[in-house]
């Protein structure tokens, strides 16, 4: 087996007395598509919380491409390159599409924002910026008011800024939440198109979206390793089908 890109070992985290994330031992092969599943409550969001540092530990380790990130910063999480988007889109309402994408590619220019110049020092990221908007399928809204497009077009967007930062691993937190079954498909598209070179980590409730995405798949339960393994392996499982019994997001 490679050496994992992203490995946990006895991930905990506890609330008050409340163990949100208990002892979970978690390994991301490089290049794949991995997915945290199962019920609500299980702890999926914590845990990626923990991972991107927006939370700290109570106990365990995180490393990621060997290194022991267990006490750095989210800021310094990005950096390395584990880039992570939310649940709830995060754009710019009222920038342009392309002024989104362009605002996330500026970071090249290091500290400075260069609110006190003129725009056309920043025309130097447009060509990427359109390069990126053409792959999560954006090329025909690149003048369009972020808050004017439709859902699904803005989680495409949030991708596009994501990968804007040059990702080796991606976090995608609920990718297609509240999406119709057209923007679904075209969000798995979009994320077959983009994992090439790149490892990708998912919170995802829908089964479906997993099976037709995921290389390896992690359930947890009550905060804590329920299986792992491929679809077929995990589907089948006795425990991860009581698990699912009767929730909505089976």
């Amino acid at each position: 087996m490679a050496e994992a890109i992203l490995e946990t070992s006895g991930l905990t985290k506890e609330f008050r007395g409340f163990v949100a994330v208990d002892g979970v031992d978690l390994r991301v092969q490089p290049g794949t598509i991995h997915a945290l599943i199962g019920p609500n409550g299980a702890g999926k969001t914590t845990c990626f919380n923990l991972l991107t540092k927006f939370l700290q530990p109570t106990r365990g380790t995180i490393h990621y491409k060997g290194r022991d990130i267990t006490g750095l910063a989210a800021a310094d999480i990005a950096r390395l390159g584990l880039v992570r988007s939310f649940q709830i889109s995060a754009v710019f309402p009222h920038l342009t599409v392309l002024e989104n994408v362009r605002l996330a590619l500026q970071r090249a220019r290091g500290g400075s924002f260069d609110f006190w110049r003129s725009e056309k020092v920043l025309t130097v990221y447009d060509d990427r910026a359109r390069a990126l908007l053409d792959d999560v399928g954006l090329t025909d809204y690149v003048n369009d008011p972020a808050v004017e497009l439709p859902y699904g077009r803005k989680r495409a967007l949030e991708i596009a800024t994501t990968l804007a930062l040059d990702p080796e691993m991606l976090l995608l937190d609920e990718p297609t939440a509240g999406m119709t079954h057209e923007d679904v498909d075209r969000t798995v598209a979009l994320i077959k198109r983009i994992r090439a070179n790149r490892t990708i980590l998912m919170v995802e409730h829908n089964l479906s979206v997993v099976e037709g995405l995921c290389d390896t798949i992690t359930v947890l339960t009550r905060g804590s390793v329920l299986a792992e393994g491929n679809y077929a392996t995990v589907s089948k499982n006795p425990d991860v089908i009581a698990a699912y019994l009767g929730t909505q997001d089976a």
